[in-house]
């Protein structure tokens, strides 16, 4: 079984850009944008959605965040 592939990859493969696969997916461009450059984790249905564009289940594609979540520590107020 191949690894999934990102949904950046999949337009990559598709040359499609985040303003196509939205209006494809029926979604709003700045969600498809955030989910794009991996900011954003989708709901199930908009994973569907997504998916579905490409001829895939949402199992299929690999989805999460790609930048590092950090924990800010501080000391809370003075």
């Amino acid at each position: 079984m191949d690894t999934p592939k990102s949904v950046d990859e999949m337009c990559v493969q598709h040359r499609l850009d985040y303003k196509q696969l939205a209006e494809r997916a029926g979604l709003d461009e700045q969600r498809v944008l955030a989910i794009v450059l991996g900011r954003w984790t989708p709901s199930p249905q908009e994973r569907d959605k997504v998916a579905a564009v490409f001829g895939l289940t949402r199992e299929e594609i690999a989805w999460g965040h790609k930048t590092p979540i950090q924990h800010i520590y501080g000391h809370g107020p003075a």
